[in-house]
C-alpha cells in the first residue's frame, strides 16, 4: 500500500503539470481553433528565459520565474501576429495552419538548440526541500506544481467569469462567428488567448527547470501531453482539460505499479486511443 500511495502522489503531481499544460493549450485552441503545436518550443523558450535570468544574469529565483512567464506571454503573442494572423487573413484551411505550426515547432526547437546547446541547463544554486508525509516522499517543487494549478485555475476562473475580456474569450470558444457578429474584437481576443495560454504554460516550464533542468527538446512531451489532456477532457472545455490532465498523470503513474517505467509514456497513447474510440468528444466535450 505504501507503493500505491507514493504512485498516487506522483500521479497527482504529474497530473497537475499536465493539467496546467492542457489549460494553456485549451485556452488557445478554444477561442482561435488553432492547433498550436509550436506551444511546445515556446514552453521550452520560457524555461530558457528563466534560466538565462537566473544563471548568467544572477537574478533571484522569483524574478527569474517572472522573466520566464513574461517571455512566454510575449512569444505567444508574436507567434500569433507573425504566423497565424496572416493565415487567418487569407482564410487558410485548418490543415495549412497546422502544417505552419509544425514548421514553427521545428524551427524554434532547432533555434533553441543552436543558441543554448544541447546540454541540460540547470539552476545549480537552487535545491528543493524533501518533505516526508508518513511513508510518502515528495519535494517542495512538486508541492509548487500542485499549488500552481490551484492558484492559476482559481484566478483564471475568476477572470473568465468576472471580466469583459474573459467573457469574450468564452463567447469565442462557444461560437467565434457569432462573437464577431455581435462586435467582439476577435483579433484582440485571440492575441489575449495566446498571451494567457503561453504564460500559463511558462509556469510548469519554470518548475520543470528547477526540478529537472531545461533541454531544447522538452517541448515535444509538453505539447503532446497538453494535446492528450485537451482531447481526453473534451475540446472546448477548460474544466475537461484540467480533469484530463489529472486523469492522465494518475493513470500513467499507477500503471507503473504493474509495468516497467520504460513503458510509462506509452500509457498516454493508450488513454488517447481509448477515449477517441469510446468517447470521441472527450469527457466534457460538446457537439459543435
Amino acid at each position: 500500500m505504501d507503493l500505491v500511495a507514493q504512485l498516487l502522489v506522483n500521479g497527482i503531481v504529474n497530473g497537475s503539470h499536465y493539467a496546467l499544460l492542457g489549460l494553456g493549450f485549451g485556452l488557445i485552441f478554444g477561442p482561435t481553433r488553432i492547433t498550436h503545436f509550436a506551444y511546445g518550443p515556446l514552453y521550452a523558450l520560457s524555461a530558457y528565459a528563466a534560466w538565462t535570468a537566473s544563471v548568467p544574469l544572477g537574478l533571484p529565483i522569483p524574478a527569474a520565474a517572472a522573466v520566464g512567464i513574461a517571455a512566454g506571454a510575449l512569444s505567444g503573442m508574436i507567434a500569433y501576429r507573425a504566423l497565424y494572423r496572416p493565415f487567418e487573413r487569407r482564410q487558410s484551411s485548418g490543415p495549412v495552419v497546422l502544417i505552419a505550426s509544425l514548421g514553427l515547432f521545428i524551427v524554434l526547437q532547432n533555434a533553441i538548440g543552436i543558441a543554448f546547446g544541447s546540454d541540460t541547463k540547470v539552476v545549480s544554486r537552487y535545491s528543493a526541500d524533501v518533505i516526508l508525509l508518513g511513508d510518502v516522499v515528495f519535494t517542495s517543487v512538486q508541492l509548487y506544481q500542485v499549488a500552481a494549478l490551484a492558484v492559476i485555475g482559481a484566478l483564471l476562473a475568476l477572470f473568465l467569469k468576472r471580466t469583459d475580456y474573459g467573457k469574450a474569450l468564452m463567447a469565442m470558444t462557444d461560437n467565434p462567428e457569432m462573437a464577431r457578429i455581435i462586435g467582439i474584437d476577435t483579433i484582440k481576443v485571440s492575441l489575449l488567448a495566446f498571451a494567457l495560454g503561453s504564460a500559463i504554460a511558462a509556469v510548469p516550464a519554470v518548475l520543470i527547470l528547477l526540478k529537472e533542468g531545461a533541454t531544447p527538446y522538452m517541448g515535444f512531451t509538453a505539447v503532446f501531453m497538453a494535446f492528450v489532456a485537451v482531447v481526453v477532457g473534451g475540446i472546448g472545455s477548460l474544466r475537461g482539460a484540467v480533469i484530463g490532465g489529472f486523469a492522465l498523470g494518475i493513470v500513467e503513474n499507477l500503471g507503473t505499479w504493474k509495468i516497467d517505467t520504460e513503458w510509462q509514456s506509452t500509457i498516454a497513447f493508450i488513454v488517447l486511443f481509448l477515449v477517441l474510440l469510446l468517447k470521441p468528444r472527450g469527457l466534457f466535450g460538446r457537439a459543435r
